[in-house]
C-alpha cells in the first residue's frame, strides 16, 4: 500500500469482475442441462428484484429439462415472465406452482445467440474492470495532488494499474474465447 493506493485492493475487485464473468459464462449452457443457467435470472418479488434461487428450487430432472419448485404461489407469474424475459430463449410450462423448462435443441442459431449473450458479459466485465481502473487512477491523482507520493512513483503506479487492467482484460478475453469455441463445438 502506498500513499492512499492500495495495488492489491485493485488487484481484488479486478478478480472480482473476472470470477462474475466466469459465473455468468458458467451459466451458459453447453450440452446437458444445469441449474446455473438461471443464476442470472431476477425475478421481481415482494417489491425488489432477487436471484430466482431466493424464491425457487431449481432442480434438473432430465438432461435436456429444468424443473423450478416455486415457495410461493404468488410469485408463478413474476419467476414464468422472468425467465422468459432473461434473454436464454427459455419457455416455461406453468404446472402448478412448478415451471418446466425443457431445454431447446442447440441449433446454429442457438449456439450464434448463446454466444451473443457470452460477448455481452465480457463486455460488462471489462467496464467493470475499467472502473476500477478508473477509481485506482482518481486515487493516484488525488496522492500525487495531496503531495502522498512523488510525480516518478505516482507515473510508475499508474503503469502497474494499467498493467494490472490490460492483464485483466486479456483474461476476459481468452475466457471468452474458450466459452465461445465450447458453445460452437457441435
Amino acid at each position: 500500500m502506498t500513499g492512499s493506493v492500495d495495488l492489491n485492493d485493485i488487484k481484488r475487485r479486478m478478480d472480482g469482475a473476472i470470477n462474475a464473468f466466469k459465473s455468468d459464462i458458467a451459466s451458459l449452457r453447453t450440452g446437458r442441462a444445469s441449474a446455473n443457467i438461471l443464476d442470472p435470472v431476477m425475478v421481481e418479488a415482494y417489491g425488489s428484484r432477487v436471484p430466482l434461487n431466493q424464491v425457487a428450487n431449481i432442480t434438473v430432472p432430465e438432461p435436456r429439462m429444468l424443473g423450478v419448485s416455486i415457495w410461493d404461489k404468488s410469485m408463478v407469474g413474476a419467476v414464468d415472465r422472468a425467465i422468459r424475459e432473461s434473454n436464454l430463449g427459455l419457455n416455461p410450462i406453468v404446472d402448478g406452482q412448478n415451471l418446466r423448462i425443457p431445454l431447446p435443441e442447440l441449433n446454429e442459431e442457438r449456439r450464434k445467440s448463446l454466444v451473443k449473450v457470452a460477448h455481452d458479459y465480457a463486455e460488462k466485465a471489462k467496464v467493470a474492470i475499467r472502473h476500477v481502473r478508473r477509481d485506482g487512477m482518481d486515487g493516484l491523482k488525488k496522492a500525487e495532488k495531496d503531495g502522498d507520493i512523488g510525480q516518478d512513483e505516482g507515473r510508475s503506479l499508474s503503469d502497474k494499474v494499467q498493467k494490472m487492467t490490460d492483464d485483466t482484460i486479456s483474461d476476459v478475453d481468452r475466457l471468452l474465447g474458450e466459452k465461445e469455441k465450447e458453445i460452437m463445438q457441435v
